[in-house]
């Protein structure tokens, strides 16, 4: 039997330790106890920090693993390639794990390789000047984050600062980035790699609270472009993916679509989408195995190919984003909706839901659907209700 370690244990990785199984392979899971939720899935759990990349590796060369892997986590992703290296097992450079996990790095990448970026300026601490050559308004976030973790917009000069500050301290290494702000439509790019050749799955529309936080509300598959817009996508991305070194693998693309339909790379991470995105929503829509693809690239194996048909139906997310306070009762109504495949509810009775300020800790659950006919509207809270003092 073939063993994978997983780095993490969220329930963002808990679909693919459940996947791993599926497919007759043992599992050795690595993170902190506390949050735990595949202990009833997997196969060996490690109590290790998934940031103590030495005792994780010594415990996978011990037990002799196959593959190494995790899902919709840039933290995780150092541990990830830095065991595959020194394993020899497929996987990314510990070079590319840097320009993918840090957004100043990769946007000194991206611009030396000649793809296209805005103005961004690197701090570490909250030393802005309105004389720095900056076009208002503009972003502000941390480094090495992701899910619009201490992001903020800001529209004059005298107010960077603070969000530099804030940014900073959401930061895990101390340091911010500042980027000229993109108006257009935002989305994200599935693609999983192998050796170097990329397979394009599919694109998906991006739905946010909007400034100055950009807290993510919904997500749905496929995007509603034309057929011009999503080739000029697909081939900004490869080249952007050739630029960072991506060679195996799954990767989450973020680009803007201006108003004059030029496309701009927003970061790339070399992982899969994260809050479903790439676990539920791909194989809903696409009815590609998103995870056994992803499993398979860690096992040194080819991937199986991305069927070239279209898009035989439509899949989403939504995100319940309840009033601050603290969860007194949750009801769970998706059984009265026949397209909600999945509700999942990441807070429970008990927990405090804090003010929204960023992308952090901001859902209390989350609605998987699936739709043949179109987008679905839907209101998150008919299906989770929280009950909030």
């Amino acid at each position: 039997m073939k063993k994978i370690a997983i780095i993490g244990a969220s329930y963002l990785q808990r679909p693919l330790v459940q996947k791993a199984s599926e497919l007759g392979i043992e599992t050795h899971v690595f993170a902190w106890k506390e949050g735990n939720c595949v202990l009833d899935v997997a196969d060996y759990f490690y109590p290790i920090s998934i940031l103590d990349k030495e005792e994780i590796l010594e415990v996978c060369t011990e037990i002799e693993i196959d593959g190494i892997a995790s899902i919709a986590s840039d933290i995780a992703m150092p541990a990830v390639n830095y065991i595959a290296d020194k394993l020899s097992l497929t996987g990314n450079t510990p070079g590319v794990t840097k320009v993918t996990t840090d957004k100043f790095e990769m946007r000194k990448v991206l611009r030396q390789r000649g793809v296209i970026c805005p103005n961004f300026r690197l701090y570490t601490t909250s030393d802005f000047e309105p004389s720095q050559t900056f076009t208002f308004p503009v972003i502000v976030k941390p480094t090495d984050r992701s899910g619009s973790r201490g992001v903020t917009k800001v529209e004059s000069p005298e107010k960077v600062n603070d969000a530099i500050n804030k940014a900073l301290s959401e930061s895990i290494q101390g340091r911010a980035i500042v980027e000229e702000f993109i108006e257009g439509r935002e989305f994200s790019v599935e693609m999983i790699s192998f050796r170097g050749e990329h397979q394009f799955i599919t694109i998906t529309d991006k739905e946010t609270t909007g400034a100055p936080f950009f807290v993510e509300i919904a997500h749905h598959q496929p995007a509603n472009i034309s057929s011009e817009i999503k080739a000029k996508i697909i081939k900004t991305v490869m080249v952007a993916l050739d630029a960072l070194g991506i060679e195996n693998g799954a990767s989450h693309s973020e680009v803007f679509l201006t108003k004059d339909n030029e496309i701009r790379i927003v970061e790339i991470a070399g992982r899969m989408g994260g809050e479903l995105i790439g676990s539920h929503m791909v194989p809903l829509s696409t009815g590609y195995d998103f995870l056994k693809a992803v499993i398979q690239v860690a096992l040194g194996e080819a991937p199986d190919p991305v069927s070239p048909t279209q898009e035989p139906m439509h899949s989403g997310v939504y995100y319940v984003l309840p009033k601050a306070g603290t969860i007194k009762e949750v009801k769970n109504y998706s059984k009265r909706y026949s397209k909600v495949k999945e509700a999942i509810s990441i807070l429970n009775e008990g927990d405090e839901i804090s003010p929204i300020i960023d992308g952090a800790g901001k859902r209390a659950g989350i609605i998987v659907y699936q739709n043949p006919s179109g987008r679905l509207q839907l209101n998150p809270e008919s299906v989770l209700e929280y009950r909030v003092a």
